[in-house]
């Protein structure tokens, strides 16, 4: 006798965040409907408050992926052509390292330039991170 098949019950999908990106200025380039990734990434790193520094990780949870930590270091790669400008020296990695400095030429520039707005650097990594640590998701949202 063959067996007599249930059917299961789909399971409700809930999304991984609810929250929506406020306080942000909007970015509206010509014959767009809506912002890409990376013009948002622009937008919170623009915000960087002079003197400060934040993660590419911390960028990336603001917008709610919180996983694309490298997607937002892809977007900082190409910062140097977008205008307005966007301060990409102020976004290190998550422990303060300058792990984006080869896109900086010459690669010493981004150091120069934190330097320049007070931040102590030593071997490539922020001295004093968790003090100049800026969290877009508790400053813009």
């Amino acid at each position: 006798m063959p067996k007599k098949k249930t059917a299961i019950p789909a399971k409700k999908i809930k999304p991984k965040s609810t929250k929506k990106v406020e306080g942000l200025r909007t970015v509206n380039p010509s014959g767009q409907k809506e912002q890409s990734f990376f013009e948002l990434v622009y937008e919170v790193a623009r915000q960087i408050p002079y003197g400060r520094v934040t993660s590419y990780g911390a960028i990336a949870a603001c917008l709610g992926t919180k996983l694309s930590a490298r997607m937002v270091g892809w977007a900082m790669n190409g910062a140097d052509k977008v205008n307005p400008t966007v301060p990409a020296h102020r976004v290190v990695n998550r422990v303060g390292l300058l792990s984006g400095k080869h896109h900086f030429k010459p690669p010493e520039r981004m150091e120069k330039l934190l330097r320049k707005e007070g931040v102590i650097v030593k071997d490539d990594v922020i001295v004093n991170f968790k003090e100049k640590f800026w969290n877009p998701l508790e400053e813009i949202l």
